[in-house]
């Protein structure tokens, strides 16, 4: 299991941080883990399977 930080998360949805926050808001995005005091992650695999669903309703 892997975390990711926002730079990442930014570069392999090609989402930007406002929009990845406005989406995990409406409950459309995997929420962060608390990695530190004022530090957050995503767990990868989270990431992944997003990007599948994504892919899955164009198809």
């Amino acid at each position: 299991m892997r975390l990711m930080r926002l730079k990442e998360v930014m570069r392999q949805t090609a989402l930007s941080r406002s929009t990845i926050y406005n989406r995990m808001s409406e409950g459309r995005f995997p929420k962060t883990v608390k990695i530190g005091e004022r530090a957050v992650a995503w767990l990868e695999c989270e990431i992944e399977d997003w990007i599948e669903e994504i892919i899955q309703q164009r198809d």
